[in-house]
């Protein structure tokens, strides 16, 4: 019996040293709370640490001053502060702004004349931020010379592998986004809290994002209204270039009170991953030409001053039914680089369907005859 009790110690000793050899300082203590986004997660781990999945991969983000765990998983190691900066994630920019991390951006891939963020243009003229080339040819001695802690990608750099492998190489960790797959405009906007944690504002990030959602929780609880809207941009080849149904535009229009023409019945299959398609004129005839308003994209080709300069680079569109009523709009430059502004956008759009908006607002403005 004695001989028993001891090879039950033994054997529950060892079971005990098992698992607490198995046991690392990686546990998660609790995750991140998301309403919207479905493109990433975050875990807060009892070493102070925060783990973040991003499609297939997972970082880890560590407060400064404390050691960076003996085991990570396999994934990437983000220390803070992060400072200086490489974003050539152009949608992440106004949320980095919105978190008030802003300053922490030093580089970019986006020119200065493409920018339609003020504040961005702003630190580019006080010599805060600059240009270091494009996604695809960053200048690697420029992102050296500036001890760059952080590359922010979008998912164009996985055309150009061989620029993320170089990037790890010189030891600036690269995180993927991916805020533009949500096909929830919210969830897009809920990127925020992702570089709340970043950058250690994540209080700033989720007032933010707080106060936009309140500002709309009626307007996403109020009965649709019967009107018909489409959204789109002809190209220079007289191809009509519209929005996904499931893109996260239409999911806006539908968010406030509208209806977006095209279905994915009328489309049939698209397998690709871009949030756009180009029609023949006739299908968007058809489906368009009695829409109780249309919504021309003025981000590809530029803006448009007039119901007139509209009508006479598309002649097409001048029996159509909101030519006729004056529910003509356009969309401003800044639509979609202000990630931060997808609920302002549905106050915007519920505004036309119900024929409460005014002619100019920050992202649509009327097209009139001059």
């Amino acid at each position: 019996m004695k001989r028993l009790i001891y090879t039950f110690a033994v054997l529950f000793l060892c079971g005990c040293t098992r698992l607490n050899a198995e046991k690392d300082d990686n546990t998660a203590l609790n995750k991140l709370e998301l309403r919207y986004a479905k493109e990433f997660s975050a875990e807060y781990l009892d070493n102070g640490c925060i783990s973040v999945t991003i499609g297939a991969d997972r970082y880890t983000v560590v407060p400064e001053n404390a050691a960076i765990p003996s085991d990570t998983g396999g994934s990437a190691v983000i220390r803070q502060p992060v400072e200086n900066v490489y974003n050539a994630a152009s949608s992440a920019m106004d949320l980095i702004d919105g978190a008030g991390a802003l300053g922490s951006v030093m580089m970019t891939s986006t020119k200065y004349d493409d920018w339609a963020l003020p504040s961005v243009k702003e630190a580019i003229d006080k010599g805060e931020m600059y240009y270091v080339g494009k996604y695809s040819a960053p200048d690697y001695e420029a992102l050296m010379e500036a001890d760059c802690s952080l590359a922010i990608e979008s998912t164009m750099i996985y055309h150009s592998p061989e620029v993320k492998e170089k990037l790890e190489e010189l030891g600036i960790p690269v995180l993927v986004e991916r805020s533009s797959y949500e096909t929830d405009p919210l969830g897009r906007m809920e990127w925020i809290k992702l570089y709340g944690i970043l950058f250690g504002c994540e209080e700033r990030a989720n007032e933010l994002f707080n106060s936009k959602i309140s500002q709309i929780e009626e307007i996403l609880s109020s009965e649709k209204t019967d009107k018909k809207a489409a959204f789109f941009y002809i190209n220079s080849s007289g191809g009509v270039v519209i929005r996904k149904p499931n893109d996260y535009v239409p999911e806006m229009m539908r968010m406030a009170g509208g209806e977006y023409i095209f279905d994915s019945n009328d489309l049939g299959t698209d397998e690709n991953a871009l949030s756009t398609m180009t029609v023949q004129p006739e299908v968007f005839c058809e489906k368009a030409w009695d829409a109780d308003i249309l919504i021309y994209n003025s981000t590809i080709l530029g803006e448009i001053a007039s119901l007139n300069e509209l009508m006479e680079k598309y002649p097409m569109l001048s029996e159509f039914k909101a030519v006729k009523t004056g529910d003509v709009w356009c969309t401003e430059k800044n639509m979609f680089q202000q990630t931060t502004g997808a609920a302002d956008m549905i106050k915007e759009l519920h505004s036309i369907f119900v024929g409460e908006a005014e002619d100019k607002m920050t992202y649509l403005y009327r097209l009139e005859e001059q």
